[in-house]
């Protein structure tokens, strides 16, 4: 079984975000970066899948700050390759990051075959999730998300998803191979890689360069980002009272105020 895992480095919230100069971003000069969290979750599920069935694991993801720590550790944990695509431009939107990302898969032939595509349901910014399926649409794979477990069933070219839905129930699923899924959680919290077997993997392990297309050939069509703001800092919270039609006019007039509509 060959599993590919897109991984993806997210800004560390715990530490104060600051805004480029221009407001069209975050000062990346300012920003520490970490793997996304459900990425993670995501490659440690591919590698309970390698244990039980064989095949390779590949990691998978755009250049970006800090990411070489985060290939090397994906390494040290049992990945077998670590692709780095470079020159997809200072923090791709979603859809340019799903155009680039399609286009290498389908363009290197040493990223083929591959029988699941995992990654992380969402990030913290791309809470809407829209990689894994955009992704899946560029390649003509079917998708699943929000996926808690999986098994797979090789001789038949199928895999089974649990999905988590809604109050508390789950799905489960029955995917064709190759498929792309989105993972929410892995069956086992991501295991932890000791100092010394990340020193190691960084001494004996490379990771592979492959150059993204150019930006021209981006197939989506990303809004365009004007400006970015901190949230402002307000001195009391104002509770709207009344019926729904009552609260909705009082809504839109403070919108309208506003000049927000």
């Amino acid at each position: 079984m060959d599993i590919l895992v897109v991984l993806k480095m997210v800004p560390d919230i715990v530490e104060e975000l600051t805004l480029a100069a221009d407001g069209t971003g975050l000062d990346r000069d300012q920003v520490r970066m970490i793997l996304s969290e459900l990425d993670d979750r995501a490659l440690e599920e591919a590698l309970l899948l390698k244990e039980r069935h064989g095949g390779n694991v590949t990691v998978l993801a755009l250049d970006a700050p800090d990411l070489d720590d985060a290939l090397f550790a994906a390494l040290a944990k049992g990945a077998d390759r670590a692709v780095k695509v470079t020159g997809a431009g200072e923090g791709p939107s979603t859809r340019r990051a799903a155009t680039v990302l399609g286009q290498v898969l389908e363009r290197e032939e040493s990223l083929q075959p591959v029988d699941l595509i995992l990654t992380g349901v969402q990030a913290i910014d791309d809470l809407d999730g829209l990689l894994a399926p955009l992704l899946a649409s560029l390649l003509g794979l079917p998708f699943l998300g929000v996926v808690i477990q999986v098994s797979v069933d090789g001789s038949a070219r199928k895999a089974m998803a649990t999905k988590e839905c809604p109050n508390g129930f789950q799905a489960r699923f029955e995917v064709d191979l190759p498929a792309v899924l989105g993972i929410q959680s892995a069956e086992k919290t991501p295991r932890y890689v000791p100092v010394g077997k990340l020193r190691a993997a960084m001494k004996s392990r490379t990771i592979e360069l492959l150059p993204a297309p150019p930006a021209g050939e981006a197939a989506l069509v990303a809004p365009e980002l004007l400006e970015m703001k901190k949230p402002e800092e307000a001195g009391h919270a104002e509770f709207l009272e009344g019926s729904l039609e009552e609260v909705s006019e009082k809504l839109c007039e403070i919108l309208s105020d506003r000049g927000l509509m």
